[in-house]
């Protein structure tokens, strides 16, 4: 069973309102730090006391007002931002590696992130002109109009004014302990939101600081496109399966709310990813050699599809897609024009069932759970 254990930031979630700075155990303190013009609001910063400092996990984006609440979050524990010696960053999107170059220039503190995040930045925050041409590509083979195309993959410019790419000072292994005196801090590899995306295990008090991977409401974007692995969506419910199996009494997600009951969670993910997978494929058998956009645009969201815009837009399409590359490794639906990704530049994808007569199912060896 999950349960609300962050009451006040729970509290704060349904008020829309930030939510307090709180010592959640001796020494390991939650700070949030706000992103404007978000569903998600503020993303959590922790931070474990050192015998000299402190360390943080992930940063914020770089914001004056998320500069100013990271700093007055530090203060209350009795540190500046200068007493920073370590940050360990989940995963590379603006809100939680944005600030972490500016922190890094103020303390001296060391940046460390897995490989395969590592690998990604120059592609993501170097090479935006060739990024944005590659996103259009993609975005012509999923079968988005080619207006929208180029609108949608320019969009990755609006993260530029709030990320500082920094690269890490150390790479972080899946298993490593990280070496923070006084904790028991070990990195769990868990990719499928992004290659590299790591959860932190407190091991000495049972925690889990779980970056995006685990959410108490929503799942994370698990989407393909030209940064990500081939099969992210299988790749995410591997780690889901992963973390589940840890002896962890609270989970510390990055954003919304603390709660317990990790297996239960999984489980809910799981099964809501399968049902996902099954839908899609009954849209498959009832509309063949749909496109991605078209499939895209006909799944239920949260919103409708004409109010989904911009970056969203895009996400939703990258994560249907990520959804379709798990019904292909399962040998449940074909595409006649092979990989998207080796697909000529002018060839729209188009998808069909490969048992349509069948009864509908997408479960197979790998359990799965529904988009948001």
């Amino acid at each position: 069973m999950i349960e609300v254990t962050g009451t006040a930031q729970h509290a704060a979630w349904q008020a829309r309102q930030l939510p307090p700075i709180e010592q959640v155990r001796p020494g390991l303190w939650s700070i949030p730090v706000p992103l404007p013009n978000t569903a998600l609001r503020y993303v959590l910063v922790y931070a474990l006391e050192l015998p000299d400092g402190v360390a943080i996990v992930d940063a914020g984006w770089e914001t004056p007002d998320a500069w100013a609440a990271l700093t007055a979050g530090l203060a209350v524990g009795g540190f500046t931002m200068a007493d920073v010696r370590a940050i360990l960053i989940t995963h590379v999107h603006p809100d939680h590696y944005g600030l972490a170059g500016r922190v890094r220039a103020e303390s001296g503190g060391w940046i460390g992130l897995h490989r395969l995040e590592a690998e990604s930045l120059p592609g993501r925050y170097g090479a935006v002109d060739a990024m944005i041409e590659r996103g259009q590509a993609w975005l012509r083979r999923a079968g988005a109009p080619e207006e929208e195309a180029g609108v949608l993959a320019g969009s990755s410019r609006e993260m530029l004014p709030i990320v500082r790419m920094a690269e890490p000072d150390r790479l972080i292994e899946d298993g490593e302990l990280i070496g923070l005196p006084g904790w028991q801090v070990r990195a769990v590899w868990t990719p499928g939101h992004t290659p590299g995306h790591l959860c932190f295990h407190e091991e000495r008090t049972g925690v889990l600081l779980s970056g995006d991977h685990v959410l108490p409401r929503i799942s994370p974007n698990v989407s393909a496109h030209p940064l990500q692995q081939p099969d992210p969506l299988r790749e995410f419910l591997d780690s889901l399966s992963k973390v589940g199996k840890l002896d962890v009494g609270e989970v510390l997600p990055a954003h919304e709310y603390r709660f317990s009951g990790l297996a239960d969670r999984v489980a809910d993910l799981l099964e809501h990813h399968e049902q996902r997978l099954a839908e899609l494929l009954a849209r498959i058998v009832t509309q063949p050699g749909a496109s991605t956009w078209e499939l895209a645009e006909r799944m239920p969201w949260r919103r409708p599809w004409s109010e989904i815009t911009g970056f969203n837009r895009r996400a939703a399409v990258g994560e249907t897609l990520a959804h379709l590359r798990l019904l292909v490794s399962r040998g449940l639906v074909r595409s006649p024009a092979g990989s998207p990704d080796t697909a000529e530049p002018d060839e729209t994808e188009r998808w069909t069932a490969i048992r349509p007569g069948e009864p509908i199912s997408a479960g197979g060896s790998t359990p799965a759970h529904p988009m948001e």
